[in-house]
């Protein structure tokens, strides 16, 4: 694996000079951009701090572009684990989160060292789907205090709302203002201006602007930002207990899950993009490390980004120094605006995360499978949004998949047999007198033949009895279980005692090989297989002509 990154890498950069690497910091400045008001707004609405989440972007951006499985990620903080970590913030604080940082790289990390980065396509898309608009009205929900400026209590996006009945909901107008006035700024930029100012860092400043010029002091803002990459809230052993430890199994699993989903997803998505091979378990890696290393000095859980990595992509991106730059502008930013940056409402990063929300939802794909009415679809991503939202991720995603494989099951339980006539002269020379008080038949049989299908597939065959020959077309059966083989082998037997006879042609190999160790080849015995049923046929006709 390492031998493989050192040579993807050279193969990278090879033939990289001036122009490239201009094309590079060009493309770090567009996405330090657009990461910026992000970073602020998704580490306050994580339950940390701004500070927090802009060292996130920053580390994250250098340790996980340098060491991973492509030259387009880039990573840093997102909405999707933000909102995870509302819930661990509320219960063990910052440290619990710090914990599960730590924990859950190492998790990724021994996924990459594994090979399991392949385990993410067994997750079908409309229960990624799912999850991800479950994740946004998660985001959406948590940001109502800060949007209309009002008060609530709870550890949940769900317990918030709740609390307002009890509290009372009264918006601050000037809150309010703010927020809306991030949210008009961001839907109405024009797109192709996007591309190299986006709209989240102008309705930003705008808000800014103007919370300043008409003196909106009551409103909350995002407070001081310590220039340094070493917070003061950092991982801290001392406070650590095996309580915490053991209450934050299910956190951790949750983060990680969701790291190697979003990472794995993100670089799939870019690879298409750039028409560039993707390493998923050396993504895997380098996501394992940086998010080991982020809680050592005080960042959050970081994932790849599709929003980021998309933008540096279309802005021209050239190697992985592109999320590298990023960093660099980030952190410059960080020392020079960070008295600014301190002004900022909070009010307008949570337009901005409201806006980001909207726009995280997979809209072409859900409009997709519901306009084309896919009923399995549809029920696999309406049954995981609302476990998103009523649980947690790693639930929700057990609930999608499971689900998903019983549907799977019911569809492939649906055997079909069709019977059809065989007239022998069509394949025998010999006169059709010889054959005409003989029944040839044929029986296709497609699908998988398991336990779901055993009470099916032995009432269809009782059609067979009509037969004195019967050829078992098997070219469709793409599998078998014990209890399928084992239907098979008893109607077969119960046919034969009837007089018939029974044989099978075009048998897949995987089948054969499980009737092979069911017993069906014993009994049958090996003459029972055939190629085509032409063959099978001639045989057979020969066979009767012998015997009489």
């Amino acid at each position: 694996m390492i031998s493989q990154f050192v040579q993807g890498v050279k193969r990278e950069f090879s033939g990289y000079n001036v122009a490239r690497l201009t094309k590079d910091m060009m493309a770090g400045l567009t996405v330090c951009a657009v990461a910026l008001p992000l970073a602020l707004a998704f580490g306050v609405s994580s339950g940390a701090t701004a500070a927090a989440g802009l060292v996130t972007a920053i580390v994250a951006g250098v340790v996980i572009a340098v060491l991973g499985g492509a030259s387009y990620q880039v990573s840093g903080p997102t909405g999707a684990m933000s909102a995870v970590l509302i819930g661990v913030v509320a219960q063990h604080g910052l440290q619990g989160v710090f914990l599960a940082c730590f924990a859950a790289g190492a998790l990724m990390l021994a996924a990459g060292m594994l090979k399991l980065g392949r385990l993410i396509s067994f997750i079908p898309m409309p229960v990624i789907m799912g999850f991800t608009s479950g994740i946004a009205v998660i985001i959406a929900l948590g940001q109502i205090d800060a949007f209309f400026g009002t008060v609530s209590e709870g550890a949940t996006a769900l317990e918030k709302l709740a609390s307002y009945g009890r509290l009372g909901f009264h918006p601050n107008p000037e809150a309010v203002s703010v927020g809306v006035l991030v949210v008009v700024v961001m839907l109405a930029w024009p797109k192709k201006w996007g591309a190299k100012v986006p709209g989240s860092l102008v309705g930003v400043v705008v808000a800014a602007v103007v919370s300043i010029v008409c003196d909106m002091d009551s409103l909350a803002a995002v407070g001081d930002l310590p220039k340094t990459l070493w917070l003061e809230d950092r991982l801290s052993l001392s406070g650590l207990s095996v309580e915490m430890v053991s209450d934050l199994t299910s956190p951790v699993i949750t983060i990680a899950a969701l790291g190697m989903i979003e990472s794995l997803l993100c670089g799939a998505s870019a690879a298409r993009m750039k028409n560039e091979n993707f390493c998923a378990d050396q993504e895997l890696i380098a996501q394992g490390v940086g998010n080991m290393l982020l809680p050592l000095m005080g960042g959050v859980p970081a994932t790849a980004a599709i929003a980021r990595t998309s933008v540096a992509v279309k802005s021209g991106q050239q190697t992985r120094l592109t999320s590298v730059f990023h960093s660099v502008f980030l952190l410059a930013s960080m020392f020079l605006l960070g008295d600014v940056m301190a002004k900022l409402p909070l009010a307008a990063l949570a337009g901005v995360l409201i806006v980001t929300a909207w726009r995280m939802n997979e809209w072409e794909g859900v409009r997709y499978i519901f306009a084309r009415r896919f009923k399995s679809a549809i029920s696999q991503f309406v049954i995981t949004l609302i476990a998103t939202v009523l649980f947690d991720l790693t639930v929700a995603i057990i609930m999608g998949v499971v689900y998903s494989a019983i549907l799977f099951m019911v569809n492939s339980s649906r055997i079909k047999i069709e019977f059809s006539d065989i007239d022998p002269a069509r394949v025998s020379n010999r006169p059709v007198a010889d054959h005409a008080n003989e029944r040839c038949g044929m029986a296709y049989v497609t699908g998988a033949l398991f336990f779901g299908d055993v009470d099916e597939f032995v009432h269809r065959m009782k059609e067979a009895d009509r037969f004195d020959y019967l050829i078992l077309s098997l070219r469709g059966m793409s599998s078998v279980d014990l209890s399928g083989a084992q239907a098979m082998l008893e109607t077969c037997e119960a046919l034969k005692r009837r007089g018939k006879t029974v044989v099978f042609c075009g048998v897949a190999e995987q089948v054969r090989g499980y009737f092979d160790r069911a017993g069906v080849t014993e009994h049958m015995g090996e003459t029972a297989y055939y190629g085509s049923a032409d063959l099978a046929i001639l045989e057979l006709l020969e066979k009767k002509a012998k015997a009489a």
